[in-house]
């Protein structure tokens, strides 16, 4: 696009609205769509993102390609709160009424909040002159200011229309509406009020509340209390939760619900500490300030949510060397080489280092491809010396007649190389068999990596997406400990008696207990694991930082077991496997623990115990199986104490092993397997295009169960949503309808701005400017706390049949989530066309993914708001200008100025027509109607 905003010809129907829009930061979408003839202005643009799905899907081999890795299945991106944002730096800015200099802010933020400070909210600073006032002493770069606390006022400054909620990889924090608090000081003032809490209360839940930095559930409060400190919490604590407002942070995300409160912990911290410490850093930037313009600046972190990484060496999974890909990092150091190739290739220019110092920055003349490389000096020899390679990340002895005095205008760029630290590994760090993994799997490579913390050196999360299945670098080489020879024997023929079937999944999978020494030994160790967490009384075990691939405890039939996180939803609510059943769950981080340190060793070493197997000689494959015959097999073998099994067939590639299976100690007669038994009975005649379907590897989830009652519950094993493939899941197809719902009494209607207003929104879907669907962008943290309620409810409550009827409003499970739906269509193959009320999109779904939505989770309005784009001419919309308005406006946050509303009595049925503005870029707003009037007359001209 041009560098000037595009100015309006003639008579064409796209004038600007007056409003100033508030800025918001751009995201990436990803589409792909078939290729196509354009105008040369539009043509870069276009084809540009007709090949993003192609470039993704092969990791490039070096740095000059300008391809990244494909992003993993990570968890979503979310809005920061404002509010919070607000009241902490409040809090920050109260310990340093002399001044605070912005670029202190963001590390002091961290060290109190234990949260990375969103980069939005340094933009949004000026505009929040009831928070803090800003002084420019030297230039207008917004870390040369500095920051005040805010003069006392009569009247709080509402926070300005300039202030957007923008993407960051922190996770939601909400804050209650303004109304409810009232409500709720209200509801207080009419109870008894109860004393005072004892110190030792509220310091003890001071220290579970900092354990999650973002933010607690407070209806958790009492049971994770009792675990934790193994006494009860005072049971006036949730009534009256004022009584802990100088500890935390009190957030009604669910306004008709005051008891589904989210708590966030403040830091309090001894203010003249926090005074010497602010004049010591400020001394120093001052003295940084005053240094030579040779001084190399610090590398920042990437802001992206997963940059992609080059992986250099690694001799400690603390300290892995490791180079940024992408604009600014390794585009910028090619440029930067290629500057110091021509500088030095002048002879003027090459002065020689001829009395080099250890420490000292010179220009080496490699001897491969005659490149001129930034090196810093460790150790001068007689006529050589040892050189690090700031920008590469290795050493080299080099002959000093390589050296060069190193020009200042080389100093510009921070040095490439930089470390991260593994996340898990921590106490395997130089482990060799750890390294030896590491190096087969990662050196070398780009990959993707998930920033779980941005400290001073990183903890991250590495992930290969160069294969069809992401994997998961760090959980692959936790797994190099493990003691092969404790794992579940698998050899063809061998039998067992007093095997426990642990679960039977919905595609005929089913996983076993087999006696083994490993299980012995597990089996041990988890009994220690009880008694010390029985023993212990401390907050240390809590696991406040999750993330995929994490190995911890969860409970499993009354008893600590070992678990893996397999996916995140928000801060809260993840998907869990309990690895020695194979069952999976979800489950509140509250529920896990980690790992006691000094059985850590042990656990991880045992590998699972869980033996993952398929009866052979069936008529059918894994995969195929009806839900007839998955309940007929659960029943049989789930509550049978004394199975035996027979392995038949072993599929060493998947782990996988092919066996009969009984019910009782005549394992040599395979006549008497259950095998037979289900040949024989007529369970497998599927519904015409309904099937069960196996998941693939990693990539989705079974549906969770309530670990506390999970020997009662079915397990299901279910696929992700596809509209060519779909699932029929658990449940008989021959099952009886239960009775209709009761009515629900629907949320209600979206409040919109008032006409001529603005307001931030983000772009779920994108047809065409005559049709996309719009959210609002303030309260999407509370959508992510809904479908997280809603995941932990649906999940642990067994599955009903639901009369589907058109136009019912129900809950459907989509991809591991659980979204509110509109049943536009039942189909004769067992199919359901519904509309996702939140986020504006057309599914189809098994009618056995439905359940009734509950009067609880009709409390958020629905949020998906359709619209159409103000200021262009009604017309039947191209595929090429679907494409350039899709680029411009899917998946991004915009602002939106409301031009006129269609009303109508459902939210499904009502639509906006609103101008789009992308204020992403400092030096212009990006009016989206002019953009595509640009586009339909350059098409018309090239006509």
């Amino acid at each position: 696009m041009r560098d000037s905003q595009f100015d309006g010809k003639g008579g064409r129907p796209h004038s600007t609205p007056l409003n100033t829009p508030t800025r918001r930061p751009s995201l990436p979408s990803e589409r792909s769509d078939k290729r196509m003839t354009l105008p040369s202005r539009f043509q870069k643009e276009v084809h540009a993102h007709l090949s993003q799905n192609q470039q993704q899907s092969n990791a490039p081999s070096n740095l000059n390609e300008n391809t990244t890795p494909a992003k993993p299945k990570l968890p979503h991106s979310a809005p920061y709160s404002p509010k919070l944002v607000q009241s902490r730096i409040k809090e920050v800015l109260n310990k340093h009424s002399n001044g605070l200099w912005v670029s202190k802010l963001p590390p002091l933020y961290r060290e109190h909040y234990k949260q990375d400070l969103p980069n939005e909210a340094l933009k949004d600073l000026e505009h929040w002159t009831h928070i803090c006032s800003v002084e420019k002493p030297c230039s207008n770069k917004p870390q040369e200011m500095l920051l005040y606390p805010a003069k006392e006022t009569s009247q709080i400054t509402p926070q300005s229309a300039a202030t957007p909620p923008t993407p960051d990889k922190s996770q939601f924090h909400h804050n209650k509406p303004q109304t409810q608090r009232s409500s709720a000081t209200s509801k207080s003032s009419t109870l008894a009020s109860p004393r005072d809490l004892p110190p030792d209360v509220k310091q003890k839940l001071g220290e579970l509340l900092l354990k999650y930095s973002s933010g607690l559930w407070a209806h958790a409060l009492p049971k994770l209390y009792q675990d934790t400190y193994k006494c009860k919490l005072p049971e006036f604590v949730l009534d009256h939760l004022t009584l802990l407002s100088d500890i935390c942070t009190i957030d009604y995300p669910m306004p008709d619900n005051s008891k589904r409160a989210i708590l966030y912990a403040k830091v309090l911290e001894d203010e003249n500490r926090n005074q010497s410490g602010l004049a010591g850093s400020e001394t120093k930037e001052t003295v940084e300030r005053c240094l030579s313009s040779q001084t190399v600046p610090s590398l920042v972190i990437p802001r992206e949510e997963y940059p992609s990484v080059l992986v250099v060496e690694a001799s400690d999974t603390n300290s892995v060397i490791l180079r940024y890909i992408g604009e600014g990092y390794s585009k910028a150091q090619e440029k930067l080489e290629d500057e110091m190739r021509e500088f030095y290739g002048q002879d003027i220019n090459k002065v020689a280092l001829t009395s080099p110092l250890s420490g000292q920055l010179t220009a080496v003349h490699a001897e491969e491809e005659e490149e001129i490389l930034r090196a810093q000096v460790c150790e001068v020899m007689a006529d050589k010396v040892k050189v690090y390679y700031v920008d590469h990340g290795f050493s080299e002895v080099i002959s000093k007649s390589k050296l060069f005095e190193l020009h200042e205008k080389f100093y510009r760029l921070p040095f490439q190389a930089t470390k991260c630290k593994l996340a898990g590994l921590e106490s395997f760090s130089q482990e060799q068999a750890v390294l030896k993994r590491f190096e087969s799997m990662a050196t070398g490579k780009i990959l993707l990596a998930e920033i779980l913390e941005r400290n001073e050196v990183p903890l991250m999360v590495l992930y290969d997406t160069s294969q069809d299945d992401d994997i998961n670098i760090n959980a692959t080489c936790m797994k190099a400990l493990q003691d092969k020879s404790l794992e579940s024997p698998l050899k063809v023929n061998s039998a067992f008696m007093n095997v426990n079937v642990t679960s039977v999944c919905s595609d005929g999978t089913i996983y076993c207990q087999v006696p083994s020494r490993g299980l012995t030994k597990l089996n041990g160790i988890l009994e220690k694991t009880e008694n010390y967490l029985h023993s212990q009384v401390t907050s240390e075990l809590l696991v406040s930082r999750p993330f995929c691939g994490k190995n911890c405890l969860a409970r499993y039939k009354g008893k600590w077991s070992r678990v893996e996180i397999t996916n995140l939803h928000g801060s809260r609510v993840l998907d869990i496997l309990f690895v020695d059943v194979g069952i999976r769950a979800s489950v509140e981080v509250t529920e896990l623990r980690e790992i006691p340190p000094p059985l850590l060793r042990d656990l991880i070493s045992t590998p699972p115990q869980a033996l993952k197997c398929c009866l052979a000689d069936l008529p059918v494959s894994v995969g195929s199986w009806t839900p007839d015959a998955v309940h007929w097999l659960r029943d049989t073998v789930l509550h049978c104490s004394d199975c035996s099994l027979k392995i038949a067939k072993v599929d060493d590639s998947k782990r996988l092993a092919h066996v009969y299976l009984f019910t009782s100690k005549n394992f040599h007669d395979t006549s008497c397997s259950l095998n037979q038994q289900l040949a024989d009975l007529n369970l497998w005649n599927h519904q015409k295009d309904v099937f069960l379907s196996s998941r693939g590897p990693s990539k989705s989830l079974n549906a969770p169960t309530n670990p506390a009652t999970i020997h009662n519950t079915d397990i299901q094993d279910k696929a992700p949503h596809t509209a060519r493939r779909m699932l029929s899941l658990l449940g008989s197809q021959s099952a009886p309808p239960c009775s209709p719902p009761v009515q629900l009494a629907l949320p209600p209607l979206l409040e919109l701005p008032e006409i001529g207003q603005n307001m931030d929104v983000f772009v779920s879907v994108a047809c065409h400017p005559g049709h996309f669907v719009l959210q609002p962008w303030q309260d999407m943290y509370k959508l992510v706390d809904l479908m997280g309620e809603m995941i932990l409810h649906y999940n642990k409550t067994e599955e009903k049949p639901l009369k589907v009827e058109k136009n019912q409003v129900c809950a459907a499970k989509l991809e591991n989530n659980w979204y509110r739906v509109l049943v536009k269509g039942v189909l004769t193959n067992g199919l359901v066309s519904v509309f996702q009320l939140d986020y504006g999109k057309h599914e189809l779904v098994s009618c056995t993914q439905l359940r009734p939505l509950t009067q609880e989770f009709c409390q958020l309005p629905f949020q998906a708001i359709t619209a159409q784009l103000a200021g262009l001419k009604p017309r039947q919309w191209s595929e090429e200008a679907s494409i350039v308005f899709r680029n411009h406006v899917e998946k991004k946050p915009l602002v939106a100025q409301l031009d006129s509303v269609q009303e109508a009595s459902q939210s499904w049925d009502r639509k906006v027509v609103i101008y789009l503005v992308d204020t992403s870029q400092e030096e212009r707003d990006i009016w989206l109607h002019d953009i595509m009037a640009e586009f339909t007359d350059e098409m018309s001209n090239a006509a």
